[in-house]
């Protein structure tokens, strides 16, 4: 896959007081995805190639990719395709990058999705909602102990655009 032709939609950065150790952990981990992904396992095969996926609480299958990059307790980019096909071949493939970086005594974590063609911003309402969410739980979790409960939908304005484009939701 050419990465380089994908350009950042959705920059996203938090401090977390942490280490880099286990920021990785909390990205790679499906045991520890669970406590703030609202009970989403995130399983990765952490080198270049190797499976990434995400499972619903249910076991099923909600997200797949591939680790395109990887450098531990520093990096990880992935494929991030969501379990909706119709979605994929009309919107194209989806980056996600995690950038992992020392900050005096916290982790600087910057979480970057990015598309190979330009999307909506009704289209990327959706990650712009969910990613601080996610991210923020993931913080609360490595620095008290406790996810925080958000309840967790697609934006409608993302919804009425994905239908304006023929793409029927789930």
């Amino acid at each position: 896959m050419d990465i380089t032709q994908f350009k950042p939609a959705i920059v996203y950065t938090i401090y977390i007081a942490s280490t880099p150790e286990k920021v990785w952990e909390a990205l790679t981990s499906a045991e520890f995805s669970r406590q703030y992904f609202s009970g989403n396992a995130v399983e990765v095969d952490p080198r270049i190639g190797g499976a990434f996926i995400v499972r619903a609480p249910d076991g099923s299958l909600h997200i797949s990719g591939e680790v395109i990059e990887c450098v531990p307790y520093r990096k990880l980019t992935v494929t991030f395709n969501v379990n909706w096909p119709a979605l994929i071949e009309k919107l194209g493939p989806t980056l996600v990058t995690y950038e992992i970086e020392p900050a005096d005594d916290v982790v600087k974590l910057t979480m970057l999705q990015s598309h190979d063609r330009p999307l909506s911003d009704d289209i990327l309402s959706g990650g712009r909602q969910g990613w601080p969410a996610i991210l923020s739980s993931l913080k609360s979790v490595l620095e008290t102990g406790k996810p925080l409960v958000i309840k967790m939908a697609p934006p409608q304005r993302m919804l009425d655009a994905l239908k304006a484009l023929g793409i029927a939701t789930p």
